[in-house]
């Protein structure tokens, strides 16, 4: 692994939260061994040929901390995969008989991908939790600003007025939509992988099937219908599912790092952190910003596990290699994202009367398509759009406030009184079924 590790130097922003244990070095080693640990103990009871204690005697050396990983990873070198050396380590421990069975009817690529589906179901558990207590912090936000109105912007314009608990239900819902879909894939395509060579599991005879699937059941994992060594879906599948994840989480990181700016403030990270080395003033968003450095590098990272899609007959010739540190990088980066994210909005400090100045900086502008609505009883919507429109490019050229012109207005003076004028440039006036929604949101959450 490079700096980005989870010791290296930049870990403090691409290895944060509990995922990053669970994808390096050490963890890898670990699902391999509970491979062959599996393995001998269902080719023991399969009948395979094991003498008596054989299996216990194999799983009880398939601990990683017996092991030289690092050593085992230069060893790759030689075989192109770390299956191999770590066979090898596994063998040297163990006495005769046990040592001849090691391994037993296996491939490397049975190890490597098993001990992946090990990697990836672990390291997603404390990525759901993060997705978890993130989505919790958004749901207390939402309820809490249910009613405080803020801009709504498009094209990073103002545009209407929404509630800022709107704006944060909005976030709760691709947060929950992201974990529900990330806890399926957890749930159904972690499969265990057996099939030997050229996945026939011609070397363990009529056994095979029954061994392979009490490794599903000792370890957890799905039983396939049949070895997927060159069909990866499975891998595919999860990385897109990370993929989504990551945009989610972005999602809100980008909106809270704009919240942010100085001469926007409508929301800060709490905590003490957010300097600067050179200037005191400053209180950066420091967990939206590392959020979107770390999902940032996703994309590529899930192109990469699609593309290694396409593996040649019954072994691929690098495509299959690809995959291992990628999808170690996307559980890792995927998971500090989430603990980023989770502390970012957990210590959000939304700022209700700063929403209400920005709302009014506009003098009524981002309320002209209300006052349109109310005109078009009268004059349809093409003319009462019209109307509005020409008043909306006087008040900008004249300096006044759109109520002013409003009111100087015949065509609109003939339909509404100072009153309804006013009462549509109410911004709290014209919030649609914003209440119902973030209701809806709320309860879907709840059911999450």
């Amino acid at each position: 692994m490079d700096g980005s590790g989870a010791d290296g130097l930049f870990a403090g922003v691409f290895a944060r939260g509990a995922a990053a244990a669970e994808v390096d070095g050490r963890a890898w080693l670990q699902g391999m061994l509970d491979f062959e640990a599996a393995l001998a103990r269902a080719s023991e009871r399969a009948g395979a040929g094991l003498p008596d204690g054989a299996a216990e005697a194999i799983a009880a050396e398939c601990r990683a901390e017996r092991f030289d990983a690092a050593r085992i990873g230069r060893e790759a070198a030689a075989s192109g995969n770390p299956a191999v050396p770590m066979v090898r380590a596994l063998t040297e421990r163990l006495p005769e008989p046990a040592a001849a069975y090691v391994h037993l009817g296996a491939t490397s690529q049975d190890a490597i991908d098993t001990a992946a589906m090990l990697v990836a179901r672990r390291a997603l558990g404390p990525i759901l939790a993060d997705l978890a207590g993130a989505a919790v912090a958004c749901a207390g936000h939402a309820a809490a600003y249910r009613d405080s109105v803020a801009p709504g912007r498009t094209l990073l314009q103002q545009a209407l007025p929404v509630t800022f608990g709107l704006k944060v239900a909005g976030w709760l819902c691709g947060l929950d939509e992201a974990r529900r879909a990330l806890a399926g894939v957890r749930e159904r395509v972690p499969a265990v992988q057996l099939g030997g060579a050229v996945g026939t599991l011609a070397s363990l005879g009529d056994d095979g099937l029954a061994v392979a699937a009490d490794m599903a059941a000792q370890l957890g994992l799905a039983e396939p219908a049949m070895p997927w060594h060159t069909n990866r879906t499975r891998p595919a599948t999860l990385a897109c599912a990370l993929g989504v994840t990551a945009g989610a989480l972005a999602k809100v990181a980008r909106d809270v790092t704009l919240l942010a700016q100085t001469e926007v403030a409508e929301a800060a990270e709490g905590g003490a952190g957010g300097g600067s080395s050179t200037m005191p003033h400053k209180r950066n968003p420091v967990a939206a910003v590392a959020t979107l450095a770390c999902t940032g590098r996703v994309p590529a990272l899930v192109a990469t596990m699609l593309a290694a899609m396409a593996h040649e007959h019954e072994r691929a010739a690098g495509a299959w290699h690809s995959e291992w540190e990628t999808l170690s990088e996307l559980l890792r980066l995927v998971g500090s994202a989430a603990a980023w994210l989770r502390e970012c909005v957990e210590e959000l400090r939304p700022d209700p009367a700063r929403m209400e100045a920005n709302l009014a900086i506009t003098d009524g502008l981002s309320m002209a398509e209300s006052v349109t609505t109310r005109l078009v009883p009268a004059l349809g919507r093409l003319g009462a759009h019209d109307v509005v429109e020409e008043a909306c490019r006087r008040a900008v050229e004249e300096g006044r406030a759109l109520r002013d012109v409003l009111r100087d207005t015949p065509a609109v003076t003939e339909q509404l009184d100072a009153d309804e004028i006013d009462a549509a440039l109410a911004p709290e006036h014209y919030l649609g079924v914003t209440g119902t929604l973030i209701d809806r949101a709320l309860a879907a959450h709840a059911e999450v």
